[in-house]
């Protein structure tokens, strides 16, 4: 009986685990090294290195052209004859980005790659990025895989970094420069994205999904491009659907200023003119007051006025409406009237910083001079 329970249970085991082979434990990575992994959003663009980190371990002098090769080699197993370095240690090193990019400015479309790199004794290293990002490090290395190769010139430093390291350097808005540093090399090389149209392109995937379901996005979307320049007949369609889409649209300040603006980066200035004048009466005191203020900056100082007055009548004898009318009265010249307002607002100051600004003011009117 004991003997049948315990084939019982055996054979209860094989069927759990799929047999009797050998199942991997989790273990800190072989060899000593460590794993780890960086990240940097670039724009909208997720960038993923995942990487081993071999260790110098005493071995300085004998890294590179020693334990990494020089060149493509041999490694004695696998199938590739001439195997670049596997730029880490154990399974490959990876790079994955969410968008297309561009690495020392040659094109890399969006997606995970395998990361190799060939050096040379002369101080070059040839990147290549692998389609195949699965296979343990470059043993089985192929060049038709090869997605892109760039050559870039290496760096010596003067301190000795024990642990190989990816970091991200020099971050703008549309790039990083990624360095491999380890031993007294570093491996500096750039990536770079195209802010605009990859914004551009999520836009227009997100707008048919959930958020494309307020006014709020469609105004962002085309605000977006008039601001860069960019997309402009696709804004104004967006700018539309803001203000009258099924649903969605709102006949509101915002989603009219937005298609104004629009309208005057296509050069279409009367309609948007006609439209700013139709917004107006539906903002709120901020967004009048700031639209004035735009009004002034562009130096269409009797729109200006206009606006700042209908301002104050909606929202009488406030900090914001009394400043408005002092510019407003400053901007045709009439100085002692915009004195007048200047003084109302000095008690109304909501800190110090506006009280400072208002005080000013009031100097330079009293000495004839225009605040705007």
């Amino acid at each position: 009986m004991k003997k049948f329970l315990q084939t019982t249970l055996l054979l209860i085991l094989i069927s759990l685990t799929g047999g009797l082979s050998a199942q991997k434990l989790t273990t800190i990575p072989d060899g000593g090294n460590r794993k780890a992994s960086v990240s940097e959003i670039i724009g909208i663009t997720k960038i993923s290195i995942h990487y081993d980190r071999p260790g110098v371990k005493g071995r300085e002098g004998k890294i590179w052209g020693g334990l990494v090769p020089y060149g493509y080699n041999d490694l004695g197993f696998g199938t590739s004859k001439a195997a670049p370095w596997r730029a880490g240690a154990n399974e490959n090193t990876t790079f994955e980005f969410s968008t297309d990019v561009k690495i020392e400015g040659k094109d890399l479309a969006a997606g995970k790659y395998a990361f190799f790199i060939a050096l040379t004794e002369g101080g070059d290293a040839t990147l290549i990025f692998s389609k195949n990002a699965t296979s343990w490090g470059s043993f089985f290395y192929k060049p038709e895989e090869d997605a892109l190769r760039v050559t870039v010139k290496t760096e010596k430093t003067a301190e000795s970094v024990e642990w190989l390291t990816y970091s991200f350097v020099n971050q703008t808005d549309n790039g990083a420069t990624v360095a491999l540093t380890w031993e007294k090399l570093k491996i500096p090389f750039k990536i770079e994205v195209d802010l605009v149209k990859t914004q551009v392109a999520s836009f227009r995937s997100e707008l048919r999904n959930d958020v494309g379901f307020q006014w709020q996005s469609w105004v962002q979307a085309a605000n977006f491009c008039v601001a860069n320049n960019t997309n402009l007949e696709e804004a104004l369609s967006w700018a539309d659907y803001g203000i009258s889409g099924v649903f969605v649209g709102q006949k509101n300040f915002q989603t009219l200023a937005c298609k104004a603006s629009v309208l005057n980066k296509l050069g279409r200035k009367v309609e948007a003119d006609a439209l700013m004048k139709e917004a107006a009466p539906l903002g709120n005191m901020n967004e009048i007051h700031n639209y004035a203020r735009t009004l002034l900056r562009e130096k269409k100082s009797k729109e200006a006025f206009d606006m700042f007055k209908l301002n104050s009548e909606k929202n009488p004898n406030t900090f914001t409406t009394n400043m408005g009318m002092m510019r407003a009265y400053s901007a045709v010249g009439d100085y002692k009237k915009a004195l007048e307002f200047a003084q109302k607002s000095l008690p109304q100051a909501p800190d110090s910083g506006n009280k400072v600004n208002v005080e000013t003011c009031i100097k330079k009117l009293q000495e004839g001079k225009d605040v705007n």
